[in-house]
């Protein structure tokens, strides 16, 4: 039997560790780029929440005596979002957002005659559809950024995502007090 060179074996054990840092980088990016996607799904709902609650916000403006200051709460909040630059930017402009739309949903609780109108009836069941999109969209997101955390966090990946420079991603959630729902009665 023929004896291995200790050049076969150095060159042996480096091609195998350099075949598993390939693939642990390129398994960390796959991962990050997942969390990405699914960044840019939960910002696609968010858009359409965004669109869809100025046509609500005009339907009880125009059918009832509305509070500005409601009214001027989701404006500045969307606007926030919109010009938000970082992730975390705009999770904190969503947080706001849904804290001045609850308002705003209470305001709605004082006026009868606009909960009956068809044109408020038909936004309301749009966005509840855009609310359940949103919460799908936060769940696959958090879902990504766990996966893409434990990668980064477990050994011996940590040391690549130390070399190469990544690191954990923030998960999305809930603003304070959001565990108690405003009371809306329709």
């Amino acid at each position: 039997m023929k004896k291995l060179s200790p050049l076969m074996i150095i060159l042996g054990v480096g091609a195998v560790l350099l075949l598993w840092v390939w693939s642990s980088y390129n398994g960390l990016i796959t991962e990050r780029e997942l969390v990405n996607e699914s960044w840019a799904q939960v910002e696609t709902q968010y858009q359409r929440r965004f669109d869809l609650v100025p046509n609500l916000v005009s339907t009880v403006k125009g059918a009832a005596a509305f509070e500005q200051e409601t009214f001027m709460g989701v404006t500045e909040a969307r606007t926030k979002w919109l010009n938000a630059g970082s992730r975390g930017e705009q999770i904190q402009a969503a947080e706001g957002f849904e804290s001045a739309f609850a308002r705003l949903l209470v305001t709605v609780e004082s006026y009868p005659q606009l909960k009956a109108t068809a044109a408020f009836q038909d936004l309301m069941t749009q966005l509840e559809g855009t609310e359940n999109r949103v919460a799908t969209a936060r769940r696959d997101y958090n879902a990504s950024v766990r996966s893409f955390n434990l990668r980064v966090k477990r050994f011996p990946g940590n040391l690549l995502a130390g070399v190469f420079g990544f690191s954990e991603e923030a998960f999305f959630q809930s603003a304070e007090g959001s565990e108690e729902a405003p009371t809306v009665e329709f």
